[in-house]
């Protein structure tokens, strides 16, 4: 079944505006210009609620990075393209990595070289982080956060198509990181209530909890 799934995904679903559209969507590369700005906007614009975000999505994503090194390097699955012949595709190489996407990429079949390159396939980073991301922003501004959970179906579909993982890495990735944010986000909210009650017991009172602030 996992492999059923996995060739569908990636040899038979496929075409030109997929191609593009799946290489780009796990290129972080392209990305992180507006990253970059969202979160700067974010930090000077957001309010305590915004600022609150970052930081325990920060403190999900750098623990959520050693967990998943830490289960790499014990479970070391191989990926699809170092066990197998695969479609691959590629962006083309660009001065901006945003401009990449006015450029057809390439498609080819994964060969030898392809067996030594990229970590073990279980957990996928792409899936983990963008988990983290979502869970922290259905939790501290609900629906409008919940719209992240597209993205983050998206970029596991892509890994997928990319011949980068299997798809049961992609689903047992998606409720590790869901677990691990959570249990996080509990530990940092009692740390708050503790913390602030004692410390900033006025800033408490208009803030009692990090996720559901009625202000800023």
């Amino acid at each position: 079944m996992n492999q059923a799934i996995f060739y569908c995904i990636n040899a038979r679903w496929t075409n030109p505006v997929l191609d593009l559209l799946m290489a780009a969507l796990s290129n972080i590369e392209i990305w992180k210009p507006f990253l970059v700005v969202i979160i700067l906007l974010s930090l000077i614009f957001g309010g305590f609620k915004a600022r609150v975000c970052l930081l325990s999505l920060l403190v999900c994503l750098l623990i959520a990075e050693q967990v998943t090194m830490f289960l790499k390097a014990e479970v070391n699955r191989r990926r699809p393209k170092q066990v197998e012949n695969v479609r691959l595709v590629q962006l083309q190489p660009t001065h901006l990595e945003f401009l990449t996407v006015f450029h057809k990429p390439t498609i080819r079949l994964s060969d030898e070289n392809d067996r030594t390159r990229s970590g073990p396939s279980f957990p996928s980073g792409h899936m983990t982080d963008n988990t983290v991301i979502a869970t922290c922003l259905t939790l501290f501004y609900r629906r409008r956060g919940a719209f992240y959970w597209i993205v983050t179906g998206a970029i596991g579909y892509s890994r997928i198509y990319l011949g980068a993982h299997w798809p049961s890495d992609i689903a047992a990735t998606f409720f590790l990181a869901v677990g691990e944010t959570l249990l996080i986000l509990v530990f940092l909210e009692l740390v708050w209530r503790l913390a602030a009650r004692k410390l900033k017991p006025e800033f408490f009172k208009r803030h009692p909890t990090l996720f559901a602030n009625p202000t800023r």
